[in-house]
């Protein structure tokens, strides 16, 4: 295993959150976002939840769709709800039929346009073949395709051309002006693929390419750097950058924007998903009941078996 499963996980969420960063580098934040109320959220803010509430019932609750309904929870556009769901593509990511199934819900829910979700369909499905480590520059294309299945989107149309542009070796500059001619919001998960596809190997060179097309920088940027942190793992991302996090305005306004947060919300998410139980959670021997995501989860008293074995008591 060249990088493992809990570090590929890592990658995919800083890289999101780095990928947004870097588009907003030198740039005047307040103006590119919406301020935060409980009309308009970041995505991190609703992967934040999803990721408690996995951790909490191994499963997505229909309690949480009642919640965003009476709060009126909004995202800040239509394309953020695909960073959103990456806690979902984690937690799932080796199962493809339970993979498929709760991004259509969740695309449901949102009432997303076709698009949107064939777009959280083909990344989620990208980021858990890196998980797994089954996939190649050659085949990702094609199995993405055939994961999305019929659909009355250009989205699979898009991608063969990515496809072919990979294949003729084009640059950045023709691939931006190749894929620019098809539709909205199709064209951004296809550059993501191909700034991600270009550069394999380099987390920090995808990320820059990135960087670099213009109006949909950010959402190119937050793709692209989940695709290739779920490839690349933590690892591949420079210190330099997940220092530089720490003091950006992402990680003082939005909560898993905070890699510390990130990275503990990560580990204990994958220890649910691998059968890490924490004993001291509902034990009175133990004392008061603590969340997972708490200080609790540090306790040597854990029992380890398989997924959804040991059940709460």
């Amino acid at each position: 295993m060249r990088y493992s499963l809990l570090n590929r996980c890592y990658g995919v969420l800083l890289g999101a959150i780095i990928g947004e960063n870097i588009a907003f580098r030198n740039k005047d934040f307040s103006e590119n976002v919406q301020v935060c109320s409980k009309e308009v959220s970041h995505w991190s803010e609703v992967a934040t939840s999803y990721t408690e509430t996995l951790i909490a019932f191994s499963r997505l609750e229909t309690s949480d769709r009642l919640c965003k309904q009476e709060q009126g929870i909004q995202l800040e556009d239509s394309l953020s709800v695909i960073p959103a769901v990456l806690p979902v593509v984690l937690f799932f990511h080796e199962n493809s039929i339970k993979l498929r199934q709760n991004l259509i819900a969740l695309a449901e829910f949102w009432q997303t346009e076709p698009i949107i979700r064939d777009g959280m369909l083909a990344v989620g499905y990208a980021i858990a073949q890196s998980l797994t480590e089954k996939q190649t520059r050659a085949t990702l294309i094609p199995q993405t395709i055939s994961f999305l299945g019929e659909t009355p989107t250009r989205l699979p149309q898009q991608l063969l051309k990515v496809k072919n542009l990979l294949e003729s070796g084009a640059g950045l500059d023709s691939a931006q002006a190749e894929l620019t001619r098809e539709e909205k919001p199709g064209n951004v998960i296809a550059m993501a693929f191909y700034c991600f596809l270009s550069t394999l190997e380099d987390f920090r060179l995808s990320v820059l390419r990135a960087d670099r097309l213009s109006r949909y920088s950010k959402t190119i940027g937050t793709v692209t750097g989940a695709l290739s942190g779920a490839y690349n793992s933590n690892s591949g991302i420079p210190v330099t950058w997940q220092i530089s996090l720490e003091r950006s305005n992402l990680a003082q306004k939005w909560q898993m924007a905070n890699s510390d947060n990130m990275l503990r919300l990560t580990n204990t998410l994958m220890a649910v998903w691998s059968g890490v139980y924490d004993i001291g959670r509902d034990s009175n021997e133990f004392g008061e009941e603590k969340s997972l995501v708490g200080p609790s989860f540090k306790s040597s008293l854990q029992a380890i078996a398989a997924p959804r074995v040991i059940r709460l008591r």
